[in-house]
């Protein structure tokens, strides 16, 4: 399950991994991110909140990740990922190589930190 809010104010996606992602999550998050894309233009930003990331439930759903990714990241200027996990120093390194966006690591917790760095109040 993937938790997914949307400030609208700030054109920010906080998504927060709870349980291994799955096919729909991608679906449910396109629902949320696709009216703000097509009424307002790029998000600022996107962050990842995960502990620990908990992967996918199929492959099916790795796929769905893939192409959702593909489709979406011109779209997102920002990617913050918050977490302690080595995951995360990974995801930062390796998606630099597909994601036009800019990436930057925070801490678990740092959510807020995270905020000030997508809106520049950093």
């Amino acid at each position: 399950m993937l938790d997914c809010t949307l400030d609208k104010e700030n054109a920010i996606v906080v998504v927060r991994p709870e349980s291994p992602l799955d096919r729909n999550d991608f679906v449910e998050l396109g629902k949320l991110v696709d009216p703000q894309i097509e009424a307002g233009g790029d998000l600022a930003g996107l962050i990842i909140d995960a502990a620990r990331f908990p992967g996918w439930d199929s492959f099916g759903a790795l796929v769905t990740h893939i192409r959702f990714i593909h489709e979406h990241h011109k779209h997102v200027k920002k990617i913050a990922v918050v977490t302690d996990s080595r995951l995360g120093d990974f995801a930062e390194h390796l998606a630099a190589h597909f994601v036009s966006a800019e990436i930057r690591k925070f801490h678990a917790g740092d959510v807020v930190e995270a905020q000030r760095w997508i809106t520049g109040e950093a």
